[in-house]
C-alpha cells in the first residue's frame, strides 16, 4: 500500500467497482431488511443534514447486508412541486418568458427538460458519500409507477368518503397563488406596530376600543370578542357596534379564547382572514366575509360564507371604491389614515410580532379563504394512533412518541391541493354546471357516470407533495400491483428522519399504508437531531455558517469559501460579517478531509435524538484515526507480506499473552458495536471501535507484537501465532468498522485478505464479525493490565524527571503479590523491550533500595534509582525555574481572588474559572516541589 492515506484516490474507485458490479442489490437471500430514503427533493443538493442521515442509513443497511439479510434500501427523489416550478420559472423569466405565455403543456415540458440536465445533482452527491441503495431501483414522485399510485389512492379515499372538496382557511402565498403547508411557512419575529380602534356601539351609548396588528382586515369583521368574566365588557355581550368605513352591524360576542390583559382584552374577529379566528367562527357560527384575492389586494366586493363554506350572497357587500385593488399593505395605511380622520384611531404602540413568511417567496403569507381539496384524518388518524399505542411501531429515541400523539389527537382535515402546474394533478372533472366527478381518468369518469360527449374540464390543481411522498413505502415497490418486492420488503424495517417531519411526512404515511395496505408502513422511526453549527447555531445561507458535506470531503480554498458563504446576500454588512466570520473560522480553506473521515464524525455524534453541533476540528481527528488505521495495515502487511500467517489454517502456532488478550478484546468490542447499531446508539458503536483500534489495537497490540516478531530467540511457532493474530485482528476489525468507514476498509481488506487467509470479492459482501465468548480470556487481560500499569508507571517516571526514552533503566520491584511475581517472570522480556529496561530486580522484604523515584501499581512499588540517570544540577536548575514561574503565576491568580472589587463583581462562573485554575497551578507546584526534593537528596 501507498505509505500515506490518500482518500482521493480511492473512494471513486471503489464506489464505481461496488455499483457496476450490483452490490447494492438485494441478495434474495436471508431475512428481508429494508429502509426506504426520504426522497430528498429533486431540485437540492447534499448538505449537512442531508449527510448525517443519509450515512446512518448506510451504516444500517451496510451492517444488515454483512449479516447476511436480503437487504433493500430503496432510493429516490422528490419532485419537489413549488421548489422545482420556481426553479424552472426562473429560468424562462430570465429568458425573458413566463410559464403563461407557455400554458400548461409546453411549460411542463421544459420541466421535464430541466429534470433529466439537472435533476440528478443530489444523488451524484450521494454516492460521494458512499451511500449503497440499490440505484437500479431509483424512484420519482411523478414517475408513471409512482402516478398511478397517487391516482388510486386519491379515487379510493373519495370513494371511502375521505375526500371532499370546500371552502376553508388555508396558508396563501400571494406571490405563488397558490395553498402551502404549515412546514414551508417560517414564522419569525418582527418589529410592528398595533393600533387601537374605537368601534361605536350601534345603539350610539358608546365605544368599545379594539386592539389589532392587522387593520387591513377589519373590513371583513364579522364580531367583536371579549371574555365572558371581564368585568368591563359583561354588560355588552349580545349587544353590536357598527362597523366603521363599511358600516355593517356585527355583534359583540363572549369567548374564553380572549386575553383579559392582552390589548384591551376587546378583540375583533375576521374569520376569513385569521385561523384563531375561524375556529371562534364556527364555535359562534360568524358568517366569513373576505375582503382580499389571490394577490392579496382588496376586493371589490367583499365575498361572504357560511361557516360551512356555501355562499352567503345576502352579505356580499361592495367595499369603498377608494379600496378596489389596493395591495393589503397601502390598504392598512389608509384604514389607518381613515380611523384618524374619523376620530377612532386611539393609539398606535410598537409591538414585536411573529410575522408568517413563505419559506421559498419570503413574502408575508395571508389566512385565505379558498375551495381546496381535504382529507378528512380523523378516521385515518385514530388507526395511526393504535398502531404506535400497540407497539407496531417504536420510536426511538421513545420521547418523540409523545410529540406523535399530540399531533394526532387533535388533528385537523388535511389541504392536499396546491395552485401549481407541476405535480400530479388531480383526477376530478368538471361540467358546466360545477358538478365533480372523480376517476383514474376521463375515459373511466365518462362511463362510471354515463356522461357521453359532455364539456369536461379536469380541476386545475395538483397534489401536495406530502400527499405522493407519503405512498412512498409502498408506492415505490409497485403497488397497488402486488409485485415480489412489495411482498417481500413491506412492512419496511426502519425510517430514518428528523422530527420536524414527524407529522407532515412520517404520521401521513402512517395513515395511507395503515388504509391502503392493513399494516404499518416501518416498525420503528428513528428519529435523529438536527445539526448545527459549532456553536449551536442552525445552519442557514442567511446566517453564512453552511458547512457543504462535498467541501468537507474534497477540500475548498478560503476565496472560494468566502464566495461560496456570501453568493446571494444583499446587505452589504451582513456580507462582511459572513466574511470576516469565515476567514477567522477557516483562515486556510478547508482540508479534504475525505469521505471516512466525514462519516465518522457524523457518527460520533449520533446520540439518539439531541441537535449536534459540528465541529470541523472533530472530522480533523477522525482524518488522524484513518491514518492510524492505515499506518496500523502497512505495519501488519510489513511484518506478515511472504511469511507463513496460517493463511490455510494448518496450525503449528503458538499464541502469545498479548495475542490471547487482544482476541479476547476483540469478542468484547465486536459485542459493543453491534449492541450500539442494534439500538441506534452509533455514537457508542463508534467510540467503542475507535478505542479499540487506537488505545488496544494501535497504541499496545502492535508494540507488544514487536518483541515476537523481532526477536531471534522467539520460536516459529511463537512468531507465526503473532503474525496470524496480527493479521486476522486487522481483518476482523476492518470488517468491524465497514458499514462506518466503507472506503478504507475495502481497499486495506483487498490488500491483506490472502494474508489472513480470507476469501471473497468485497469487504461489504463479507460476514459481519461476531462475538465468540469462549474466546474471551479473564486472565490475559488481567495480566496485560498489570503489564500496562507497570510500563505506564515507568514512561510517567521518564516523563517527571526528564529522562530521554532512550535510556536503558534499571528497575526494583518492592512489595509484590506472588501474582505480581509471576507476572514479571512471565511478562519480562516485554517489559524490558516496551519500557526500555536494562536490568529488573525483585526486592525481596527487608531489601535495601537506592534513592529512586516511585509508581505504584496496585500494591507493588516499582523504583528507577536516580542517580547517575540525570544531570543533577541541571535539572534542580531547570525545576527552580519551572516553580519560579508557577509562582508568579499562582501569586497573580491569587491577588485577583483576594480582591473583593473582583470577587464581588465578576460573574460567577467567571470566578470559578479562576479558582481552578488557582487549584490546577498549585496542584503543578506541589508536584514540581517534591520532584525538586526527591532530586536533592541524590
Amino acid at each position: 500500500m501507498d505509505k500515506t492515506f490518500q482518500p482521493a484516490d480511492i473512494e471513486t474507485k471503489w464506489y464505481q467497482n461496488w455499483e457496476n458490479k450490483g452490490y447494492f442489490k438485494p441478495s434474495g437471500k436471508g431475512d428481508p431488511y429494508c429502509i426506504m430514503i426520504p426522497p430528498p427533493n429533486v431540485t437540492g443538493s447534499l448538505h449537512m443534514g442531508h449527510g448525517f442521515q443519509e450515512a446512518i442509513m448506510d451504516a444500517l443497511i451496510r451492517y444488515n447486508r454483512m449479516k447476511g439479510k436480503n437487504t433493500l434500501w430503496q432510493v429516490g427523489t422528490d419532485h419537489a412541486g413549488i421548489a422545482t416550478q420556481m426553479v424552472v420559472e426562473r429560468l424562462l423569466d430570465a429568458q425573458g418568458v413566463t410559464r403563461h405565455d407557455l400554458g400548461r403543456e409546453k411549460f411542463l415540458e421544459k420541466v421535464w427538460e430541466w429534470k433529466a440536465e439537472s435533476g440528478g445533482n443530489i444523488t451524484q452527491q450521494l454516492r460521494r458519500l458512499g451511500a449503497s441503495p440499490d440505484w437500479s431501483r431509483e424512484r420519482f414522485t411523478m414517475d408513471d409507477g409512482f402516478y398511478k399510485a397517487v391516482q388510486e389512492v386519491f379515487v379510493q379515499l373519495y370513494e371511502d368518503d375521505l375526500i371532499y372538496r370546500g371552502k376553508r382557511l388555508v396558508n396563501w402565498d400571494p406571490k405563488l397563488h397558490t395553498a402551502i403547508s404549515d412546514l414551508e411557512v417560517i414564522s419569525e419575529e418582527e418589529k410592528g406596530h398595533m393600533w387601537q380602534f374605537k368601534y361605536p356601539l350601534s345603539d350610539g351609548s358608546g365605544h368599545v376600543v379594539v386592539a389589532t396588528t392587522r387593520p387591513e382586515t377589519m373590513l371583513g369583521d364579522t364580531a367583536v370578542a371579549v371574555h365572558p368574566e371581564d368585568e368591563r365588557y359583561k354588560a355588552l355581550i349580545g349587544k353590536t357596534i357598527m362597523l366603521p368605513i363599511v358600516n355593517r352591524e356585527i355583534p359583540i360576542i363572549a369567548d374564553d379564547y380572549v386575553d383579559k390583559d392582552f390589548g384591551t382584552g376587546c378583540v375583533k374577529i375576521t374569520p376569513a382572514h385569521d385561523f384563531n379566528d375561524y375556529e371562534m367562527g364556527k364555535r359562534h357560527s360568524l358568517p366569513m366575509i373576505n375582503v382580499l384575492d389571490d394577490d392579496a389586494a382588496m376586493r371589490c366586493v367583499a365575498d361572504a360564507y357560511r361557516m360551512d363554506g356555501t355562499r352567503l350572497e345576502s352579505q356580499d357587500r361592495p367595499l369603498p371604491e377608494s379600496y378596489h385593488k389596493l395591495d393589503r399593505f397601502d390598504a392598512r395605511k389608509q384604514i389607518i389614515a381613515e380611523f384618524d380622520s374619523l376620530g377612532l384611531l386611539v393609539k398606535t404602540d410598537d409591538h414585536t410580532l411573529k410575522v408568517p413568511r413563505g419559506d421559498r417567496t419570503g413574502v408575508v403569507i395571508e389566512p385565505y379563504l379558498t375551495d381546496q381539496w381535504y382529507v378528512k384524518t380523523q378516521p385515518l388518524a385514530d388507526e395511526a394512533i393504535k398502531s404506535v399505542e400497540s407497539g407496531d411501531i417504536k420510536f426511538v429515541p421513545q420521547q418523540y412518541e409523545n410529540m406523535y400523539f399530540s399531533w394526532m389527537r387533535d388533528i385537523q382535515d388535511w389541504c392536499i391541493s396546491r395552485q401549481l402546474w407541476w405535480g400530479h394533478r388531480i383526477p376530478a372533472w368538471y361540467d358546466d354546471a360545477g358538478n365533480v366527478y372523480v376517476g383514474r381518468d376521463e375515459a373511466e369518469v365518462r362511463q362510471k357516470h354515463n356522461l357521453g360527449d359532455i364539456n369536461l374540464k379536469q380541476d386545475n390543481d395538483v397534489l401536495d407533495t406530502w400527499f405522493s411522498s407519503g405512498l412512498w413505502t409502498f408506492g415505490t415497490l409497485g403497488w397497488p400491483e402486488q409485485t415480489d418486492f412489495l411482498k417481500t420488503f413491506h412492512s419496511t424495517d426502519v425510517l430514518v428522519t428528523g422530527f420536524d417531519i414527524i407529522f407532515f411526512w412520517v404520521a401521513r404515511m402512517i395513515m395511507l399504508t395503515l388504509h391502503f395496505k392493513k399494516e404499518v408502513p416501518f416498525h420503528t422511526v428513528y428519529v435523529h437531531g438536527l445539526v448545527r453549527d459549532s456553536q449551536g447555531a442552525k445552519m442557514s445561507k442567511s446566517k453564512g455558517n453552511v458547512l457543504d458535506p462535498i467541501d468537507l470531503i474534497d477540500g475548498i480554498d478560503l476565496e472560494s469559501l468566502v464566495a461560496k458563504r456570501t453568493a446571494g446576500m444583499m446587505q452589504p454588512r451582513l456580507r462582511e460579517k459572513v466574511e470576516k466570520q469565515t476567514r477567522k473560522e477557516f483562515p486556510e480553506g478547508i482540508n479534504g478531509y475525505g469521505t471516512d473521515a466525514l462519516r465518522y464524525t457524523y457518527y460520533s455524534l449520533a446520540s439518539t435524538g439531541r441537535d449536534i453541533n459540528f465541529d470541523v476540528g472533530r472530522i480533523e481527528g477522525f482524518r488522524n484515526f484513518c491514518n492510524k488505521i492505515w499506518n496500523a495495515a502497512n505495519y501488519a502487511i510489513m511484518n506478515t507480506e511472504g511469511q507463513d500467517c496460517d493463511q490455510n489454517n494448518d496450525g503449528g502456532y503458538e499464541l502469545s499473552l498479548a495475542d490471547r488478550w487482544i482476541t479476547s478484546e476483540l469478542q468484547k468490542v465486536e459485542k459493543a458495536v453491534a449492541d450500539g447499531i442494534n439500538s441506534y446508539r452509533l455514537d457508542l458503536a463508534s467510540q467503542a471501535l475507535y478505542d479499540f483500534i487506537w488505545n488496544e489495537y494501535c497504541s499496545w497490540y502492535l508494540e507488544l507484537s514487536k518483541p515476537v516478531l523481532w526477536d531471534d530467540n522467539a520460536s516459529a511457532a511463537q512468531k507465526k501465532g503473532t503474525r496470524r493474530t496480527l493479521i486476522r485482528v486487522l481483518e476482523t476489525v476492518l470488517r468491524l468498522a465497514h458499514p462506518l468507514m466503507p472506503f478504507i476498509t475495502e481497499e486495506i481488506w483487498q490488500r491483506i485478505k490472502p494474508l489472513a487467509g480470507v476469501e471473497g470479492e468485497t469487504i461489504m459482501l463479507a460476514a459481519y464479525p461476531e462475538a465468540d465468548a469462549s474466546k474471551i480470556d479473564t486472565q490475559a487481560e488481567a495480566d496485560i493490565a498489570w503489564l500496562k500499569g507497570v510500563i505506564i508507571g515507568i514512561r510517567n517516571i521518564r516523563g517527571e524527571m526528564n529522562i530521554s526514552p532512550a535510556k536503558a533503566l534499571p528497575v526494583f520491584i518492592k512489595n509484590g503479590s506472588a501474582d505480581d511475581q509471576r507476572c514479571l517472570k512471565d511478562n519480562e522480556q516485554f517489559l524490558k523491550t516496551l519500557a526500555k529496561l536494562e536490568q529488573i530486580t525483585w526486592l525481596n522484604p527487608g531489601d535495601d533500595a537506592p534513592m529512586s523515584a516511585t509508581a505504584i501499581v496496585g500494591g507493588m512499588e516499582i523504583l528507577v534509582p536516580m542517580a547517575g540517570l540525570i544531570d543533577k544540577e541541571a535539572e534542580i536548575s531547570r525545576l527552580n525555574k519551572e516553580i519560579d514561574k508557577l509562582a508568579k503565576e499562582l501569586a497573580r491568580i491569587s491577588g485577583k481572588l483576594s480582591n473583593p472589587k473582583f470577587v464581588d463583581k465578576a460573574p460567577a462562573d467567571v470566578v470559578a474559572k479562576e479558582k481552578e485554575k488557582q487549584a490546577a497551578q498549585q496542584q503543578s507546584m506541589d508536584k514540581l516541589e517534591q520532584q525538586l526534593q526527591s532530586i536533592k537528596q541524590l
